[in-house]
């Protein structure tokens, strides 16, 4: 008999609304302060229920952390973005709500995604996280990523720093 409240699977349509409000609440503590005001509330505005239903409805490879039968958090990944890089595999965004950080669960949506990737035989794995987000990219740094490349990302008029963190 498992006793195991958190493990992650892939989302289910009904997940939806939960998908919603973690990412709403895991961005708004994630970049406030960060991401320009009206800009991140554009962004947290376009991702609603509907958003979501609509990624799982195309098969997005997304992931949830399911904690006591509920979403807690996700992941996203698939083929690497940058074509040229010798890394194969890229995590879009990998997301916890607030209440449950720090509890060692995101590295459990990390592993399933590469775990995910490894299956799409996609070798290595590259994420972007922005330069002042210390938390994310703490995260990164202490599940081994390595810092290898620097971007920048609009929003609105600002533009901010990223870094890309990357696993062999």
């Amino acid at each position: 008999m498992s006793v195991d409240v958190a493990h992650i699977r892939p989302a289910r349509p009904k997940d939806a609304s939960a998908l919603a409000s973690t990412y709403e609440d895991a961005w708004r503590g994630a970049y406030q302060g960060i991401i320009p005001h009206l800009s991140l509330e554009r962004m947290i505005s376009r991702r609603g229920p509907r958003w979501w239903e609509d990624a799982m409805r195309k098969r997005t490879p997304l992931l949830v952390l399911d904690f006591n039968g509920e979403a807690a958090g996700y992941v996203t990944f698939g083929r690497c973005r940058l074509k040229r890089a010798p890394f194969q595999g890229e995590i879009f965004e990998l997301y916890v709500h607030p209440t449950y950080q720090g509890l060692g669960l995101g590295e459990k949506l990390f592993d399933g995604a590469r775990v995910q990737l490894a299956e799409r035989q996609l070798k290595g794995l590259m994420v972007w996280a922005l330069t002042d987000n210390e938390a994310g990219c703490g995260f990164y740094r202490q599940l081994g990523g390595k810092p290898i490349a620097e971007g920048a990302e609009s929003f609105g008029e600002t533009s901010l720093s990223k870094i890309a963190f990357v696993w062999a």
